[in-house]
């Protein structure tokens, strides 16, 4: 009978704290949420005198992975629009492969629906630029940015 009563009142206990006992439900909080920070990749409008500038991010029919254009030229002031097309892509300008870049604009995200975006202001000094989808650089997923000064 003892050993009954031990294991009835030991899962009690169990249930109890499984189950949340004792926890006080949190009041709904009346406050607005804080309204959210700009991120990098956030939709951008080119500078003064500036432009958008559409790469886009593509996997063929073939499974060939690419940048369309691979090559170009941007103005400061301009923004380079990365846009996919077809498959799963990112952009990332690598620290150790652009060093006269003091601070490279952070790796988006993985884009997975046809028609996202991501945006990045084209702030960086006069040079040239090399940019990688990481799941796919080894496959030939790079390209470069020539940057000038906008006259």
């Amino acid at each position: 009978m003892k050993r009954a009563l031990l294991s009835l009142t030991v899962a009690t206990i169990a249930l109890t704290t499984a189950c949340g006992g004792g926890e006080k439900e949190t009041p709904a909080t009346t406050t607005p949420p804080a309204a959210p920070a700009v991120t990098p990749g956030s939709p951008l409008t080119p500078a003064d005198g500036g432009k958008v500038i559409t790469i886009e991010m593509t996997t063929d029919e073939k499974g060939v992975n690419k940048f369309t254009p691979s090559e170009f030229e941007a103005h400061q002031g301009d923004v380079m629009r990365f846009t996919l097309v077809t498959g799963v892509h990112n952009v990332h300008f690598l620290a150790d492969s652009n060093r006269t870049l003091s601070s490279p604009p952070t790796a988006s995200p993985l884009l997975q629906l046809p028609g996202q975006t991501y945006d990045i202001a084209v702030d960086f000094p006069e040079g040239r630029y090399y940019f990688q989808c990481d799941p796919h650089a080894l496959l030939g997923m790079i390209g470069h940015v020539k940057v000038e000064k906008r006259d």
